[in-house]
């Protein structure tokens, strides 16, 4: 546990000297490869012979000998680059491949793994991980995931752990959150673009993640415990295709990053979560989803546009917000796109929301509320995690997020 404090207090140090330095540094320069487990003491999942440890390492290396091959002026870092354990328990091994990362000064960081749900073997697709508390799932192969890998996730339990942890997830909104965030999102559109289903962007409280200084991830390639993923993930073929989505992924954010670091005024050309979403669900449902999307055409025909010295304030007949000129809301959404406040992602708090402008690349603050302090903001922060887990209390000022 001492070791686990020391990690966490490291970061954090870390954190608050970092951001600055990024959002304005000469864009991206090194990225670190990790390929999931290793040696005899950690081979990951297991079936029909064939080791999740093998899968990572064979798809690392087409990854980053494509990274090479298409953007020679990065460089790029592998935790490992033979079946080998980096340490002797899984704490050990879990640090050390973060450290390795943070000793190269790496800019990114892709841990790569394969996913398995032994008692739900139909389930398939492919997902990313990003630093973050998650709600309890409630699909019924969740649960099998979480025990496949509960080894791998920091223990919330303990009341001092938990509380130093989520202090550090509200303080890695304003350093590499965003830039992991919409990192795994251009993964997940790559694995959808390469025909893969898409399971979306997910948040887990990853021991692996927690120790990086840098914007990372953690993607799961597809369940090994699906006998056809299986066979698609162990063949030539599957993990050619596989490398060569996750390089497409890699060089769109890349161009993102250089040319936003550059001061260029650039735009992500990236379909939104929401329209790829589409494209996976059933027909009726895809149905519900038109009929909303018409009502809240309707809807946002009455609000006021996002501009960007001042929030926008959304109207509806039976309320009115009314916001001063500084004090505390809640962060609910970010984005990088103005997104209409009568949007269905709002949930229960469409109409209710107002937009700041903040830095990152997710610059559109979506928040709620507007509080004279903090401690009062904190007073409602519990109801508005039913709906958005991860909502945490921000400062405003003229229409701007501040520290």
């Amino acid at each position: 546990m001492k070791h686990f404090f020391c990690i966490i207090l490291a970061a954090f140090s870390l954190m608050f000297l970092a951001e600055e330095s990024f959002a304005q540094g000469a864009g991206v320069k090194v990225i670190v490869i990790d390929a999931g487990h290793g040696g005899s003491s950690f081979p990951g999942a297991s079936y029909k012979g064939v080791k999740e440890k093998d899968i990572n390492l064979k798809v690392a290396l087409k990854l980053g000998a494509l990274i090479e091959k298409e953007l020679p002026a990065i460089k790029v870092v592998y935790t490992r680059t033979t079946d080998k354990a980096l340490g002797k328990t899984l704490n050990e091994d879990l640090s050390a491949r973060a450290n390795i990362a943070n000793k190269a000064g790496g800019d990114f960081f892709i841990s790569i793994h394969a996913n398995a749900a032994p008692k739900a073997t139909s389930v398939m697709g492919a997902e990313t991980i990003i630093m973050g508390e998650s709600e309890k799932e409630t699909r019924y192969n969740e649960d099998a995931l979480y025990n496949a890998n509960k080894d791998e996730l920091i223990d919330m339990s303990d009341e001092n752990t938990a509380a130093m942890v989520r202090a550090y997830i509200q303080n890695l909104q304003f350093t590499y959150g965003e830039y992991s965030e919409m990192m795994a999102r251009i993964i997940q559109k790559h694995y959808v673009k390469g025909g893969r289903k898409d399971r979306k962007v997910k948040r887990q409280l990853l021991k692996v993640l927690y120790a990086t200084d840098m914007p990372s991830v953690l993607t799961e390639l597809g369940f090994m415990s699906n006998a056809k993923e299986l066979a698609y993930m162990n063949s030539e073929k599957g993990q050619n295709e596989l490398a060569r989505m996750l390089c497409n992924a890699v060089k769109e954010y890349v161009g993102y990053i250089n040319r936003l670091s550059a001061g260029e005024d650039v735009t992500l050309a990236e379909e939104n979560d929401a329209q790829v979403a589409v494209k996976n669900q059933p027909e009726e449902k895809k149905q519900e989803e038109k009929v909303e999307a018409q009502e809240n055409t309707r809807e946002a025909r009455q609000e006021t546009k996002v501009q960007e010295t001042k929030p926008v304030v959304a109207q509806n007949k039976e309320r009115q917000a009314e916001v001063s000129d500084s004090g505390y809301t809640i962060q609910i959404l970010a984005s990088d796109k103005q997104v209409k406040t009568s949007d269905s992602q709002f949930k229960g708090y469409r109409g209710k929301v107002n937009c700041y402008i903040g830095g990152g690349v997710l610059k559109y603050k979506y928040c709620y509320g507007s509080f004279s302090s903090r401690s009062e903001a904190s007073q409602q922060l519990a109801a508005v995690k039913r709906s958005f887990k991860d909502a945490f209390v921000v400062r405003y000022s003229q229409g701007k997020i501040v520290k």
